[in-house]
Protein backbone atom coordinates (compact mmCIF):
# COMPACT_ATOMS: atom_id res chain seq x y z
CA UNK A 1 0.00 0.00 0.00
CA UNK A 2 1.08 3.18 -1.33
CA UNK A 3 1.24 6.40 1.67
CA UNK A 4 -1.02 8.43 0.53
CA UNK A 5 -0.80 12.61 0.41
CA UNK A 6 -2.32 14.30 3.35
CA UNK A 7 -4.04 17.83 3.87
CA UNK A 8 -4.59 19.08 7.93
CA UNK A 9 -7.40 21.50 9.30
CA UNK A 10 -7.02 23.41 12.29
CA UNK A 11 -9.33 25.73 14.39
CA UNK A 12 -8.17 29.47 14.97
CA UNK A 13 -7.62 29.82 18.45
CA UNK A 14 -9.75 31.75 20.77
CA UNK A 15 -6.97 32.77 23.20
CA UNK A 16 -3.67 32.24 24.79
CA UNK A 17 -4.17 28.85 25.60
CA UNK A 18 -5.76 27.86 22.46
CA UNK A 19 -2.29 29.32 20.39
CA UNK A 20 0.02 27.07 22.62
CA UNK A 21 -2.64 24.36 21.59
CA UNK A 22 -2.22 25.29 17.88
CA UNK A 23 0.62 25.56 17.76
CA UNK A 24 1.54 22.22 19.18
CA UNK A 25 -0.57 20.56 17.10
CA UNK A 26 1.35 21.85 14.14
CA UNK A 27 4.50 20.96 15.75
CA UNK A 28 3.60 17.87 16.09
CA UNK A 29 1.97 17.39 12.68
CA UNK A 30 4.21 19.18 10.21
CA UNK A 31 6.90 16.20 10.07
CA UNK A 32 4.16 14.34 8.20
CA UNK A 33 4.90 17.03 5.17
CA UNK A 34 1.09 17.83 4.52
CA UNK A 35 0.21 19.04 1.06
CA UNK A 36 -1.67 21.60 2.59
CA UNK A 37 -3.08 22.47 5.79
CA UNK A 38 -6.52 24.70 6.36
CA UNK A 39 -7.81 27.48 9.10
CA UNK A 40 -11.72 27.17 10.02
CA UNK A 41 -13.96 29.72 10.47
CA UNK A 42 -17.08 29.66 13.30
CA UNK A 43 -20.63 29.14 12.47
CA UNK A 44 -21.74 32.67 11.29
CA UNK A 45 -18.29 33.82 10.54
CA UNK A 46 -17.55 34.16 14.23
CA UNK A 47 -13.91 33.31 14.39
CA UNK A 48 -13.58 35.30 11.00
CA UNK A 49 -10.76 37.97 12.69
CA UNK A 50 -8.75 35.07 14.38
CA UNK A 51 -8.80 32.67 11.14
CA UNK A 52 -7.18 35.49 9.19
CA UNK A 53 -4.61 36.41 12.21
CA UNK A 54 -4.16 32.53 12.34
CA UNK A 55 -3.77 32.02 8.60
CA UNK A 56 -0.88 34.49 8.17
CA UNK A 57 0.91 33.63 11.31
CA UNK A 58 1.03 30.01 10.39
CA UNK A 59 1.60 30.97 6.34
CA UNK A 60 5.02 32.99 7.79
CA UNK A 61 6.30 31.06 11.04
CA UNK A 62 5.37 27.26 9.82
CA UNK A 63 6.93 26.71 6.42
CA UNK A 64 3.53 24.50 5.68
CA UNK A 65 1.03 25.72 2.57
CA UNK A 66 -1.81 27.29 4.64
CA UNK A 67 -5.13 27.70 3.30
CA UNK A 68 -7.72 29.82 4.50
CA UNK A 69 -11.51 29.09 4.99
CA UNK A 70 -13.85 31.52 3.80
CA UNK A 71 -17.91 32.14 3.98
CA UNK A 72 -20.14 34.42 3.01
CA UNK A 73 -22.79 34.47 6.39
CA UNK A 74 -23.33 37.83 8.04
CA UNK A 75 -21.27 39.76 5.55
CA UNK A 76 -21.24 41.85 1.90
CA UNK A 77 -19.81 40.76 -0.86
CA UNK A 78 -17.36 43.70 -1.03
CA UNK A 79 -16.51 42.92 2.79
CA UNK A 80 -16.20 38.94 2.14
CA UNK A 81 -14.12 39.79 -0.76
CA UNK A 82 -11.76 42.18 0.83
CA UNK A 83 -11.28 39.59 3.39
CA UNK A 84 -9.91 37.24 0.71
CA UNK A 85 -7.48 40.22 -0.98
CA UNK A 86 -6.20 40.27 2.77
CA UNK A 87 -5.25 36.54 2.61
CA UNK A 88 -3.73 37.33 -1.00
CA UNK A 89 -1.73 40.18 0.24
CA UNK A 90 -0.69 38.09 3.04
CA UNK A 91 0.84 35.62 0.25
CA UNK A 92 -1.94 32.99 0.82
CA UNK A 93 -3.57 31.67 -2.73
CA UNK A 94 -5.49 29.06 -1.28
CA UNK A 95 -9.21 29.44 0.11
CA UNK A 96 -11.72 26.58 1.26
CA UNK A 97 -14.76 28.42 0.23
CA UNK A 98 -17.91 27.60 2.05
CA UNK A 99 -21.76 29.31 2.43
CA UNK A 100 -21.05 28.58 5.89
CA UNK A 101 -23.07 27.57 8.70
CA UNK A 102 -25.61 29.91 9.91
CA UNK A 103 -24.95 32.03 12.99
CA UNK A 104 -25.81 30.84 16.35
CA UNK A 105 -29.20 30.63 17.60
CA UNK A 106 -30.81 30.59 13.84
CA UNK A 107 -32.50 27.42 12.14
CA UNK A 108 -31.29 28.68 8.44
CA UNK A 109 -29.11 30.46 5.97
CA UNK A 110 -30.26 34.11 5.59
CA UNK A 111 -27.90 35.65 3.02
CA UNK A 112 -26.80 39.26 3.97
CA UNK A 113 -29.25 41.58 1.63
CA UNK A 114 -25.88 42.40 -0.28
CA UNK A 115 -24.13 39.63 0.25
CA UNK A 116 -23.62 36.24 -1.61
CA UNK A 117 -26.78 34.19 -1.85
CA UNK A 118 -24.99 30.72 -1.90
CA UNK A 119 -21.56 29.30 -2.58
CA UNK A 120 -21.45 29.17 -5.99
CA UNK A 121 -21.93 32.88 -6.35
CA UNK A 122 -18.87 33.48 -3.89
CA UNK A 123 -16.96 30.76 -5.70
CA UNK A 124 -17.88 32.60 -8.93
CA UNK A 125 -16.59 35.81 -8.01
CA UNK A 126 -13.08 34.42 -6.09
CA UNK A 127 -12.48 32.37 -9.36
CA UNK A 128 -12.64 36.05 -11.42
CA UNK A 129 -10.31 37.39 -9.36
CA UNK A 130 -7.23 34.78 -10.67
CA UNK A 131 -6.13 34.84 -7.08
CA UNK A 132 -6.72 31.91 -5.68
CA UNK A 133 -6.71 27.81 -6.02
CA UNK A 134 -10.41 27.18 -4.71
CA UNK A 135 -11.78 24.13 -2.73
CA UNK A 136 -15.01 23.34 -1.86
CA UNK A 137 -17.12 21.08 0.43
CA UNK A 138 -18.65 17.92 -0.52
CA UNK A 139 -21.19 15.71 0.86
CA UNK A 140 -21.23 12.32 0.47
CA UNK A 141 -24.49 11.71 2.89
CA UNK A 142 -27.07 13.77 2.32
CA UNK A 143 -26.66 17.21 3.68
CA UNK A 144 -29.58 18.40 6.36
CA UNK A 145 -31.07 21.03 3.56
CA UNK A 146 -30.34 18.90 0.81
CA UNK A 147 -33.78 17.75 -1.14
CA UNK A 148 -32.05 14.37 -1.77
CA UNK A 149 -28.45 12.96 -2.64
CA UNK A 150 -28.75 13.97 -6.35
CA UNK A 151 -28.78 17.20 -5.35
CA UNK A 152 -25.66 17.16 -3.59
CA UNK A 153 -24.18 16.23 -6.45
CA UNK A 154 -25.79 18.89 -8.23
CA UNK A 155 -25.10 21.76 -6.40
CA UNK A 156 -20.96 20.19 -6.20
CA UNK A 157 -20.85 19.89 -10.04
CA UNK A 158 -21.95 23.74 -10.10
CA UNK A 159 -19.74 24.75 -7.90
CA UNK A 160 -16.75 23.09 -9.33
CA UNK A 161 -18.15 24.61 -12.40
CA UNK A 162 -17.62 28.22 -10.78
CA UNK A 163 -14.10 27.78 -10.34
CA UNK A 164 -13.12 25.14 -7.82
CA UNK A 165 -10.78 22.50 -8.29
CA UNK A 166 -10.99 19.70 -6.09
CA UNK A 167 -13.71 18.99 -2.62
CA UNK A 168 -12.85 17.88 0.53
CA UNK A 169 -15.80 15.75 2.13
CA UNK A 170 -17.76 15.92 5.42
CA UNK A 171 -16.68 12.89 7.50
CA UNK A 172 -18.37 9.41 7.82
CA UNK A 173 -17.63 6.13 9.52
CA UNK A 174 -18.05 3.77 6.95
CA UNK A 175 -16.14 2.97 3.85
CA UNK A 176 -19.22 2.80 1.60
CA UNK A 177 -20.61 5.90 2.09
CA UNK A 178 -17.87 7.69 -0.02
CA UNK A 179 -17.09 4.86 -2.23
CA UNK A 180 -21.05 4.96 -3.55
CA UNK A 181 -20.37 8.92 -3.11
CA UNK A 182 -17.44 9.05 -5.55
CA UNK A 183 -18.84 6.61 -8.62
CA UNK A 184 -22.21 8.67 -8.46
CA UNK A 185 -20.23 11.60 -8.85
CA UNK A 186 -18.10 10.20 -11.74
CA UNK A 187 -21.64 9.33 -13.50
CA UNK A 188 -22.85 12.95 -13.28
CA UNK A 189 -19.20 14.18 -15.04
CA UNK A 190 -17.37 15.39 -12.32
CA UNK A 191 -13.56 14.94 -13.07
CA UNK A 192 -11.93 17.23 -10.17
CA UNK A 193 -10.57 15.41 -7.36
CA UNK A 194 -12.89 14.02 -4.24
CA UNK A 195 -11.08 14.17 -1.53
CA UNK A 196 -12.66 12.03 2.08
CA UNK A 197 -13.18 13.94 5.03
CA UNK A 198 -11.58 11.70 7.97
CA UNK A 199 -12.35 12.39 11.96
CA UNK A 200 -10.30 10.23 14.21
CA UNK A 201 -12.75 10.37 17.10
CA UNK A 202 -11.25 11.97 20.25
CA UNK A 203 -14.46 11.88 22.15
CA UNK A 204 -17.05 9.60 20.72
CA UNK A 205 -20.34 11.67 22.98
CA UNK A 206 -18.81 14.58 21.12
CA UNK A 207 -18.28 13.42 17.65
CA UNK A 208 -21.52 11.40 17.76
CA UNK A 209 -23.93 14.95 18.61
CA UNK A 210 -22.10 16.38 15.75
CA UNK A 211 -22.14 13.57 13.37
CA UNK A 212 -26.34 13.70 13.97
CA UNK A 213 -26.55 17.34 13.04
CA UNK A 214 -24.37 17.62 10.22
CA UNK A 215 -26.55 15.13 8.79
CA UNK A 216 -23.43 11.83 8.80
CA UNK A 217 -25.08 8.08 9.75
CA UNK A 218 -23.87 7.20 12.63
CA UNK A 219 -23.92 2.87 12.55
CA UNK A 220 -25.21 1.35 15.83
CA UNK A 221 -22.26 -0.71 15.76
CA UNK A 222 -20.16 2.18 16.96
CA UNK A 223 -22.21 3.15 19.64
CA UNK A 224 -21.93 -0.30 21.00
CA UNK A 225 -17.82 -0.49 20.00
CA UNK A 226 -17.46 2.72 22.09
CA UNK A 227 -19.47 1.63 25.13
CA UNK A 228 -17.23 -0.85 25.88
CA UNK A 229 -14.24 0.57 24.80
CA UNK A 230 -14.89 3.64 27.38
CA UNK A 231 -15.79 0.56 29.98
CA UNK A 232 -12.59 -0.72 29.47
CA UNK A 233 -10.20 2.36 28.89
CA UNK A 234 -9.37 1.71 25.55
CA UNK A 235 -11.36 4.62 23.70
CA UNK A 236 -7.72 6.04 21.76
CA UNK A 237 -7.14 2.33 20.69
CA UNK A 238 -10.36 1.73 19.43
CA UNK A 239 -10.18 5.28 17.69
CA UNK A 240 -7.10 4.64 16.32
CA UNK A 241 -7.44 1.03 14.93
CA UNK A 242 -11.54 2.26 13.05
CA UNK A 243 -9.77 5.07 11.79
CA UNK A 244 -6.77 2.98 10.32
CA UNK A 245 -9.05 0.78 8.73
CA UNK A 246 -11.32 3.15 7.22
CA UNK A 247 -8.34 5.42 5.62
CA UNK A 248 -6.58 1.60 4.30
CA UNK A 249 -9.85 0.24 2.95
CA UNK A 250 -10.28 3.89 1.51
CA UNK A 251 -6.96 3.43 -0.12
CA UNK A 252 -7.29 -0.13 -1.01
CA UNK A 253 -10.30 1.27 -3.53
CA UNK A 254 -7.93 3.98 -5.37
CA UNK A 255 -8.13 6.65 -2.73
CA UNK A 256 -4.10 8.71 -3.17
CA UNK A 257 -5.51 11.56 -0.90
CA UNK A 258 -7.04 12.08 2.78
CA UNK A 259 -8.22 15.35 4.59
CA UNK A 260 -7.70 15.26 8.27
CA UNK A 261 -10.09 17.06 10.62
CA UNK A 262 -7.47 17.26 13.26
CA UNK A 263 -9.81 19.55 16.10
CA UNK A 264 -6.54 20.83 17.22
CA UNK A 265 -5.79 17.24 19.29
CA UNK A 266 -3.19 15.71 17.24
CA UNK A 267 -2.07 12.60 18.65
CA UNK A 268 -4.77 10.28 17.30
CA UNK A 269 -3.98 11.65 13.40
CA UNK A 270 -0.49 11.34 14.07
CA UNK A 271 -0.43 7.90 15.39
CA UNK A 272 -2.92 6.69 12.49
CA UNK A 273 -0.89 8.47 9.66
CA UNK A 274 1.96 6.52 10.80
CA UNK A 275 -0.48 3.11 10.76
CA UNK A 276 -0.73 4.20 6.91
CA UNK A 277 2.84 4.47 6.91
CA UNK A 278 3.25 8.10 6.85
CA UNK A 279 6.20 8.80 8.98
CA UNK A 280 8.67 11.28 6.55
CA UNK A 281 9.94 13.79 8.70
CA UNK A 282 10.08 17.35 7.09
CA UNK A 283 13.01 19.62 7.35
CA UNK A 284 11.36 21.42 10.34
CA UNK A 285 13.83 24.50 10.45
CA UNK A 286 10.96 27.11 10.08
CA UNK A 287 8.84 25.31 12.37
CA UNK A 288 11.22 25.34 15.27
Amino acid sequence: MTAPNISLEFFPPKNLEGSFRLWDTVQVLAPLQPRFVSVTYGAGGTTRELTRDAVATLHKSSGLNVAAHLTCVDATKSETLEIADGFAAAGVSELVALRGDPPKGSDAFTPHPDGFANSVELIEALSDTGKFTIRVGAYPEKHPEAKDSKADIDWLKAKLDAGASEALTQFFFEPEAFLRFRDDCVKAGITAPIVPGILPIENWKGVRKFATRCGTNVPAWLDDAFEKAVRDDREDLLATSLCSELCSTLLDEGVQDLHFYTLNKPELTRDVCHALGITQAANLENVA
